[in-house]
């Protein structure tokens, strides 16, 4: 029996690395644990700086290969991953629930399906990739994205592979090569996606996965003078770590950090909708970084906005996220859900009232909570919580709406409410957000850029944008008539 295979709900995980097309074992590990129950999962390889460098040097000698290869085979081995994702999209849906605690429904659904459309869109994307030549005095320049090399991609626990594969698909599409750091509350899929990209056929060293801890493993990735990208998605104090980090090395950087992001509800709403909207975000147990969690609502309508929200929201149903019955389920680890919990006892310290919720339940569940009485300057309005924690203010008029909605550190993302068109185009045109869904919530296309303003990030990914991020972009300028015969 192989010793470094664990077995999750019927299906066998390598808790290896995987690093030059072989699996690797380390001296120590570390536990992954359930947040459905508490069990652990499996003792999960942990990676220090050695593993780190031979995750590198496997990427920068696998280079040259990938990069040299077509646009029209790299397309294909990408979408032969697609077709690996999907022949094995069970499998995958029911590890990444019981390794983070995500709707088992979500991941059947959405989240999975979501995993193959990254391979598939940016393989699709790379065989259109161009700008058109264009002449400058008689001048031709052509415009080409030359592969960067090496990258190190960082990924956080929350959508585990579906934001693992937003990042190496256009990496990989793009002829560079990686290296793959999931969470370490939450790494088992990544395992397996090197498994599927191995048997689609991606070549050995071409993606690399190490598992551990951001200051045993992670600090000598993004400080690696061989990586010539870094994209992370995570929280502030750690992104600022990693670009401390990269910065000798002057490495690009990719971040995206999270929000505090606003639902502006207007009078003129509908509010049938503008209630659906804002139950919304509960959504993966209030974990996503999108989530509107700030409601400003008009004053005139906060009242019945208030009783229609507490009606709907007392209709979902916590529990075990396996069960197809469940809207919302555990958070995953105990240290979130003390981190939670301690925001709302300071808000409830502080004035603030729980309209409903406002406690843990058993396990690692927090019961649905929304807060009002909190003040613009308070700490639940100002900080990312990550959990099942919402909260209401009110406003006058759009100026106060405007200002409320702009009055944090963060910019990724706004939800906007109204039945007016003109004072939609007026308010979105204002608000500091990388992303603004009017009279909807997280329609999301790959074709748009992504990414947030202010401390929510640094830079854009999606469509084009992914390919400027993972590739040195290059101007070739060519004199006319400029050509010397020598035969």
């Amino acid at each position: 029996m192989n010793k470094h295979l664990t077995t999750v709900a019927g299906v066998a995980v390598d808790t290896r690395h995987w690093i030059a097309g072989r699996r690797v074992a380390s001296t120590g590990t570390f536990p992954d644990a359930s947040p459905i129950d508490g069990s652990t999962l499996g003792d999960i390889a942990r990676g220090t700086a050695t593993e780190a460098d031979a995750a590198v040097a496997a990427a920068k000698a696998a280079f040259p290969g990938w990069a040299a290869t077509s646009r029209a085979e790299r397309a294909r081995i990408l979408h032969a991953i697609a077709d690996g994702v999907e022949k094995r999209l069970e499998e995958l849906a029911i590890v990444e629930t019981t390794d983070n605690g995500a709707l088992l429904r979500s991941h059947r659904r959405g989240v999975m399906p979501r995993v193959a459309h990254n391979f598939r869109f940016f393989a699709d994307w790379l065989l259109t990739l161009e700008h058109g030549d264009f002449e400058t005095r008689g001048h031709s320049n052509h415009v080409s994205w030359d592969p960067a090399g090496p990258c190190v991609l960082i990924t956080p626990w929350n959508a585990p592979l579906m934001l693992a594969t937003w990042k190496v698909a256009p990496a990989l599409a793009a002829g560079n090569t990686v290296v793959l750091k999931p969470a370490e509350w939450s790494p088992l899929t990544a395992s397996l996606l090197a498994d599927i990209a191995a048997e689609a056929g991606l070549p050995a060293g071409v993606l690399n996965v190490v598992q551990g801890y951001g200051s045993e493993i992670g600090d000598a990735l993004t400080s690696h003078p061989d990586v010539r990208r870094i994209s992370f998605t995570g929280s502030v104090p750690t992104a600022r770590r990693i670009a401390a980090s990269a910065a000798a090395n002057l490495t690009p950087l990719s971040l995206e950090l999270g929000g505090k992001s606003p639902l502006l509800v207007f009078a003129d709403a509908d509010l049938d909708l503008a209630v659906d909207l804002a139950v919304e975000q509960y959504d993966n147990a209030g974990q996503v970084c999108l989530a509107a969690t700030r409601f400003l609502v008009e004053e005139s309508v906060a009242d019945e906005f208030t009783r229609r929200f507490v009606e709907k929201a007392s209709s979902l149903t916590q529990g075990d996220p396996r069960d197809e019955a469940t809207d919302i389920g555990p958070n995953i680890h105990p240290r979130q859900l003390e981190k939670i919990d301690g925001f709302v006892q300071r808000a409830l310290a502080a004035g603030a009232r729980a309209v409903i919720g406002g406690h843990p339940k058993e396990g690692q569940y927090y019961a649905p909570t929304l807060l009002t009485d909190v003040a613009q300057d308070s700490e639940i309005v100002q900080e990312e919580v990550f959990g099942p924690v919402l909260t209401l203010q009110t406003f006058a008029d759009e100026e106060e709406a405007i200002r409320l909605a702009n009055d944090t550190r963060f910019g990724l993302a706004a939800t906007l409410a109204t039945g007016d068109p003109e004072r939609a185009e007026r308010v979105t045109a204002q608000l500091v957000a990388g992303t603004v869904w009017v009279n909807c919530f997280f329609v999301r296309d790959l074709q748009a850029p992504f990414g947030g303003s202010r401390l929510s990030g640094v830079g854009r990914e999606g469509g084009t944008w992914s390919f400027d991020f993972y590739c040195d972009v290059k101007n070739t300028v060519t004199a006319p008539n400029g050509w010397t015969n020598h035969g």
